[in-house]
């Protein structure tokens, strides 16, 4: 009895030491809301990557349309393999420039079940770690886009030791449609705005469970491209963000002006009329429409448009709950939050006005706010498109190597370059670090724009260097 009791308890100690180099060796088992992930190892030893975690339910059947519900639990342990579904939508017309540039390159799923995010991480599983984190919101007029984009990657980031997390959102019809009748069953009294709904949900779930990935939950920065960037706009002119966003970084957004406002009752009306564009009086025979049919609404807009004599808005609302008024009179009036922002944009964007920029700096200054002001004017190699919308997305996540384009030895320096200005901004808040000030914020006595281009371009002489805005 007594040699089988030892057996019998050296086989418990085996079980226990196991289950503990699993639970703490390079891919540790962590527990998440809704249950427990491992991930998959990246390229780079010890970078682990998570695709497709679910932070909020599937906002399918009678939750479309409303705001994000909790995650829906499962068994076992969910192994974070493969990226989730990008939500429905049309993309680009075969062989655009867009298509060729991006999306063609990126494989992708479309569902509505669309509520997933992705988390690359070199510290998973170290709770103690408390390493700065980054949320990328992808652009594409809130109505394409997903976060896991060809040109979109974290291991790099990784490397500089911030945390990336990408994350996918509602978009187009089934993310931005206000409806009286939404508005009256919803108890806030609101419709519209689900697709930034889903942002802040992502960004709670972050602030929640980042830690067991080696994250600080209290040091996230937001930053997005494009209607990322006006999604980013609108999350730090929130209330529902209090306490959430520690920086900003607003790519291809604009500044002061360059984003109307979009009232609830004019989104309400425009609301009605694609309901009736597609044969519908009702919310109810709204929600039994396929999800596809919202997603190709980009392909027939035109048609709307015909019909209807209004444009098919589908963007952020000034609804009163999420939004009380809009960034450009969040900024002014100084309801901003007090953190640093960088916003900027392509020499193309801007195309000789920097104005909207420059006055987002300066009154920031004026309330005791830092804003870098940049312009990324490197042409692309490989055609005449030059520094178009969007061009920086390669080289903001290292990512030349994806490229179709004949990418140079100065641009892979000016890639390292500015990926070191973004996570020096999210692990310091300054894009320069400890060491310097090369990149000033925006003031009076410093409107110079940090101008990112190569050696390999005309008329620079150096990858970081001021530059004079081009109107003011």
């Amino acid at each position: 009895m007594k040699k089988q009791s030892c057996i019998f308890i050296i086989s418990i100690f085996t079980a226990l030491m196991f289950a503990s180099c699993v639970k703490s060796g390079p891919n540790p088992v962590l527990t998440v809301e809704g249950g427990q992930i491992q991930g998959v190892e990246t390229e780079i030893a010890g970078i682990m990557v998570y695709k497709g975690i679910p932070f909020a339910a599937p906002p399918v059947g009678d939750l479309r349309w409303r705001e994000p519900q909790p995650v829906i639990s499962w068994d076992g342990i969910k192994i974070c393999d493969t990226f989730g579904a990008a939500a429905p939508q049309k993309l680009t017309d075969s062989g655009s420039f867009y298509d060729k540039e991006f999306y063609a390159q990126s494989p992708h799923v479309k569902n509505e079940d669309c509520l997933y995010l992705n988390v690359w991480t070199p510290a998973t599983g170290k709770t103690d770690a408390k390493l700065p984190v980054a949320m990328w919101i992808h652009g594409g007029a809130y109505r394409n886009g997903f976060g896991h984009e060809h040109e979109f990657d974290g291991v790099y980031w990784a490397q500089k030791g911030v945390i990336l997390v990408t994350i996918n959102y509602r978009l187009g019809v089934l993310g931005f449609l206000a409806h009286p009748e939404l508005t009256a069953e919803n108890p806030n009294g609101v419709s519209g705005n689900y697709g930034i709904l889903d942002q802040i949900a992502a960004l709670k779930w972050i602030k929640a469970n980042i830690s067991q990935f080696g994250g600080d939950p209290n040091q996230i920065t937001v930053f997005g491209q494009s209607a990322g960037a006006g999604s980013v706009q609108t999350l730090v002119a929130s209330p529902l963000t209090t306490g959430l966003i520690q920086g900003a970084i607003i790519q291809s957004g604009g500044g002061i002006g360059s984003r109307p406002a979009v009232t609830l009752a004019d989104a309400e009306q425009t609301g009605a009329a694609i309901a009736r564009f597609y044969g519908c009086v009702s919310i109810e025979e709204m929600r039994n429409v396929a999800a596809e049919e919202f997603g190709d609404f980009e392909n027939r807009t035109a048609d709307f448009v015909k019909a209807e004599n209004r444009i098919a808005n589908t963007s952020p609302v000034v609804d009163g709950y999420l939004l009380n008024e809009s960034f450009s009179d969040a900024a002014i009036n100084g309801n901003l939050p007090n953190i640093p922002y960088i916003i900027g944009g392509t020499v193309g964007d801007m195309r000789g006005n920097s104005k909207p920029v420059a006055d987002f700096g300066l009154v920031m200054e004026e309330q005791g706010k830092k804003a870098y002001a940049y312009q990324f004017a490197r042409p692309l190699p490989g055609d005449d498109a030059g520094a178009f919308h969007s061009s920086e997305l390669w080289f903001i996540f290292n990512t030349l190597n994806r490229s179709w384009r004949p990418f140079t030895e100065g641009d892979k320096a000016l890639s390292a370059y500015m990926v070191d200005c973004w996570t020096n901004f999210a692990k310091y808040g300054n894009p320069n670090g400890t060491i310097g000030e090369t990149w000033q914020p925006y003031t009076k006595e410093n409107t110079q724009f940090m101008l990112f281009n190569t050696d390999e371009s005309a008329n620079t002489s150096a990858m970081g260097q001021p530059l004079a805005p081009t109107a003011r």
